[in-house]
């Protein structure tokens, strides 16, 4: 590999880093078996890299030369382990040629260190939480500070989160690999959630002075794209990527030039990224392609996403076709959440009469969760019940901990007046 300058060699350094610590952190894993150590030895291969680019150049293919330097040192402690002579020249020879363990045969095996560095950072061994920060901090390339910027948590916390999951995975010896057969699927399901929550947390933060943070929306639709990559006869793994792709078209009009949230209704939708869109039809089609049955939640999902990209106005959108899709999605994955949102795409279709009835059978069922009684307010004051929409606005407006959605439902609970 030949070396070029470059006139900001430290700044190249860290851009490649982020770009690719979780390839080099992945192969490296797969030799020592240890996510936690691996990304000691990926950190000491960023070291080296800190000492020698600047002076000899930045590599041609730098991320090459970042796993070769990870690798040569998991190589050098694995050999510092072992004290038998005959036993450090064979685990040498066979590390150095990176033999993968053996895995069970199956047709639809992936060999990628990639997926098994996914799996390993979302076992379900870790609570969700943990899984976050460290999908974050080893897929991610994010570093302890910024991880609790983003979710507006001391860095202490975080960086005990990261520290617990790494000590969880070695204590409970959780292997790294892609799990096989039913176990893939019940894995998979929890890599999915982990991807959804970080995206969901930068599309409509739950606390903060910012409504969006498009910095974890990068992340999350980066991490989905990849996954679709690796995995591309999983079904949900593609309604997912298609999810986020249109989720992300409409980020740009989601925000006022104050960053003051925009409902959908007043969204401009020339705005909309139509190359996000129509990224998010082709996902949607390989999802229904891959399918070999009903569609799963977040193909489901997709789908109703879809309805609101193809509407060129808020009045043009397929509201009947969007609740019977909401219906199918409570079918599958029962949720009040769910149940909420079915009532928004009903009272478009056929009325908030009718919307306002689901809504006060989910009281109960979502007690402090503040889009109850958001909805309801917007439900009654079509209605011209006011004064009660007036006081659901407030009251929602008192339960979010974001402060611009607080603001937009206080200025709805004064429009009422």
């Amino acid at each position: 590999m030949t070396a070029q300058p470059t006139a900001d060699p430290r700044g190249a350094i860290e851009t490649v880093f982020r770009l690719e610590s979780p390839r080099v952190i992945a192969a490296v894993a797969r030799i020592v078996r240890d996510v936690g150590v691996a990304e000691e030895l990926a950190q000491d291969a960023l070291v080296a890299a800190l000492e020698q680019w600047p002076r000899d150049g930045v590599p041609d293919n730098p991320g090459a030369w970042l796993t070769t330097t990870a690798r040569r040192r998991a190589v050098d402690l694995i050999r510092r382990r072992e004290n038998h002579a005959r036993k450090l020249a064979e685990i040498g020879r066979g590390l150095e040629t990176a033999v993968p363990a053996e895995e069970p045969a199956d047709p639809d095996a992936i060999d990628d260190d990639l997926l098994r560095l996914v799996f390993t950072a979302c076992h379900p061994v870790l609570s969700a939480e943990a899984r976050i920060a460290l999908t974050l901090r080893l897929l991610g390339g994010l570093t302890t500070a910024e991880i609790a910027r983003a979710f507006l948590v001391p860095e202490p916390t975080v960086a005990q989160r990261i520290v617990r999951a790494k000590r969880t995975l070695a204590a409970k010896k959780v292997a790294f690999e892609v799990p096989y057969g039913p176990d893939r699927a019940a894995r998979l399901g929890s890599v999915l959630d982990v991807i959804y929550l970080i995206f969901n947390e930068g599309y409509a933060a739950t606390a903060g002075d910012d409504w969006l943070r498009p910095a974890l929306c990068e992340d999350a639709l980066r991490l989905a794209r990849q996954l679709a990559q690796l995995m591309p006869k999983e079904a949900e793994v593609h309604g997912l990527a298609a999810l986020l792709e249109f989720q992300s078209a409409r980020a740009a009009a989601r925000t006022g030039p104050n960053g003051e949230p925009v409902l959908l209704r007043d969204q401009n939708r020339t705005r909309w990224n139509r190359l996000l869109i129509a990224r998010g039809v082709a996902a949607l089609g390989r999802a229904e392609a891959a399918a070999d049955g009903p569609p799963g939640p977040y193909a489901l999902q997709a789908a109703i996403a879809a309805c609101h990209a193809r509407a060129l106005t808020y009045e043009d959108t397929d509201w009947a076709a969007i609740a019977t899709l909401y219906g199918l999605l409570a079918a599958r994955a029962p949720s009040p959440v769910v149940e909420l949102n079915r009532a928004v795409a009903v009272s478009m279709a056929d009325g908030p009469g009718p919307a306002l009835e689901i809504v006060d059978a989910l009281a109960d069922r979502l007690p402090g969760y503040h889009l109850l009684p958001s909805v309801r307010g917007d439900l009654l004051e079509r209605l011209g019940r006011t004064a009660e929409a007036r006081a659901e606005f407030e009251r929602a407006a008192s339960l979010t901990g974001n402060q611009r959605e607080r603001e937009l439902l206080r200025r709805r609970a004064a429009e009422c007046g």
